[in-house]
């Protein structure tokens, strides 16, 4: 990935984005919610690479793959005005499609455009594919980590923001009800992953973010997450439930249980 292959991609990425730019202020808010959120999740994701002693090459890769990681958001909230994947598209493989009509990575070697292919296609994913090379999920890995480390934050944000200021599409559409469903806190309860089909409410919504805690692959990001307050912050937006109390400290207990034990050293893959 060279310095100039790393330019073309964020001008392309940039002209994408003022594509879409609109006049009308509630679907502008939300063109430009995914856009802060992928520069954020550039951020996050060069923050990670570092902490886990990456490369030059492998930060180039990285920053490729953030940039490009939500690009199917976009006319995925132009065609249908929802980022909800189960009413409308799977933004994800939308986005690796709008990279080859484009013809965004041509440019790259075969083996970057592969990375940044699948770490697109699979970035939202319920579990990594098993098929993908060793090198191609650990990029996978690192944009799933930085992507929730920004979603997090988006969240806690939007939670705590008067109703008329939020972009509207980010809720997906579910229920503001005092509740958090049996099957969710089950979930979570048993170190699971909360799955969306089974989110009825936005509590359970909140609660199947804390859950993603155990899908997270870095040191440095667990590390981050204590940092930023981020548990504390969404559980600050849950009702004041027993049961809901119960599943933030098994989070909360996880976490540090990680930050104590993970360490960091540098990939080492087959390839050059």
């Amino acid at each position: 990935m060279t310095p100039e292959n790393m330019a073309e991609i964020r001008k392309w990425f940039s002209e994408y984005c003022r594509s879409f730019y609109s006049d009308y202020e509630d679907f502008q808010r939300n063109i430009s919610l995914k856009e802060d959120h992928t520069f954020r999740v550039c951020s996050n994701i060069l923050e990670i690479g570092r902490g886990e002693s990456l490369d030059e090459d492998g930060l180039g890769i990285a920053e490729a793959v953030s940039l490009l990681h939500d690009v199917g958001r976009f006319e995925q909230y132009r065609q249908y005005g929802t980022f909800r994947d189960a009413d409308s598209v799977n933004h994800a493989e939308l986005g690796a499609q709008i990279l080859e009509d484009y013809e965004v990575l041509s440019p790259l070697f075969p083996r970057e455009r592969t990375i940044i292919a699948h770490a697109v296609e699979f970035h939202n994913a319920f579990a990594i594919p098993k098929t993908l090379t060793e090198e191609a999920r650990f990029f996978l890995k690192m944009i799933r980590d930085a992507d929730k480390l920004d979603i997090w934050r988006v969240f806690i944000d939007y939670f705590n923001k008067p109703e008329q200021e939020r972009a509207s599409a980010a809720g997906l559409g579910l229920p503001d009800k005092p509740r958090c469903s049996a099957v969710v806190l089950k979930q979570i309860s048993d170190r699971k992953m909360v799955r969306l089909s089974t989110v009825k409410t936005l509590n359970d919504f909140k609660i199947m973010q804390l859950s993603w805690i155990f899908d997270l692959n870095f040191s440095t990001s667990f590390r981050l997450i204590k940092d930023r307050n981020c548990i504390d912050g969404l559980a600050s937006t849950l009702p004041a439930d027993d049961r809901v109390a119960i599943v933030v400290g098994l989070v909360r207990d996880y976490v540090n249980a990680k930050i104590q034990t993970e360490g960091t050293s540098p990939p080492v893959f087959l390839q050059p």
